[in-house]
């Protein structure tokens, strides 16, 4: 990897919600959609990302600083705002980059339209259903504990947080309320959407599905069924790296996205 890029954070209005927006580098557009703990503007993968690419990563509405309007309570808003955020900032061949929870809001935007996305990127999605009702995919995140969920989260223990009485107020508020938004827009049906995974065909650009090896909140089998049902898709896990890949192996993960595009 080159050095990495400088990204910053500012407030946007994006069709009158003000939203946070980390940005920088240059190159192609790059979207990061980031997963259910949100992500900072300092981030290693966004830097490393930008050394290659123009990086946007807005924190979706609910999430970081950004606002939640009234009418906005299922992962199908989240997509077409996001949709329009694209358009508002005239976006075109797009390389759209989704983890956990923002990797079904990538997923939902892809099979909606894809005239403004050039390639996708999906690392430990959420999104579909695998087996039946009986059946959960995904780690129920809200039965474990802070520190379970940790553990079942990170591979490695230096990337697990620690005691969360330790945290800023505003970093322990920010951390609640990304929480808090998670379960509004993911709690019912959880973590997927019963309709998704029969249009994933709709999605008709080059795609990559990367999963942690050691994933131990979604098993590296529900990637595979994931990357099965998208024309073309290629599968890959990245070792030593639990549920986020990019926070525990952010230089390799952005390598395996330039890889990807530069094959």
């Amino acid at each position: 990897m080159t050095e990495a890029g400088s990204v910053a954070s500012t407030m946007v209005d994006l069709r009158g919600v003000r939203i946070e927006l980390a940005r920088g580098g240059a190159g192609r557009p790059l979207v990061f959609i980031h997963p259910e703990i949100g992500i900072a503007p300092d981030a290693p993968v966004l830097g490393a990302l930008a050394a290659h690419y123009e990086v946007f990563a807005p924190s979706l509405p609910g999430f970081g600083r950004s606002e939640l309007p009234r009418a906005m309570s299922e992962v199908d808003d989240l997509a077409y705002f996001m949709l329009d955020f694209l358009e508002a900032y005239d976006l075109k061949d797009v390389v759209l980059v989704g983890a956990s929870f923002g990797g079904w809001v990538a997923a939902q935007m892809a099979v909606k339209s894809c005239e403004r996305i050039g390639a996708l990127v999906l690392a430990g999605a959420a999104g579909i259903k695998t087996g039946d009702r009986e059946h959960r995919d995904f780690v129920d995140i809200f039965d474990c504990s802070q520190a379970e969920l940790a553990e079942r989260m990170f591979f490695e223990p230096a990337h697990r947080w620690g005691d969360l009485a330790k945290l800023s107020d505003e970093a322990l508020a920010t951390h609640f309320r990304n929480r808090e938004s998670t379960g509004l827009f993911a709690w019912s049906p959880y973590m997927h959407d019963p309709k998704l995974r029969g249009r994933l065909h709709r999605i008709k650009v080059p795609t990559l599905v990367v999963w942690g090896a050691e994933d131990r909140i979604v098993s590296p089998e529900y990637g595979r069924a994931y990357a099965a049902g998208i024309p073309g898709a290629r599968f890959e896990t990245i070792d030593g790296a639990g549920h986020l890949p990019h926070v525990e192996q952010a230089g390799v993960f952005a390598t395996r996205v330039l890889q990807f595009l530069r094959p």
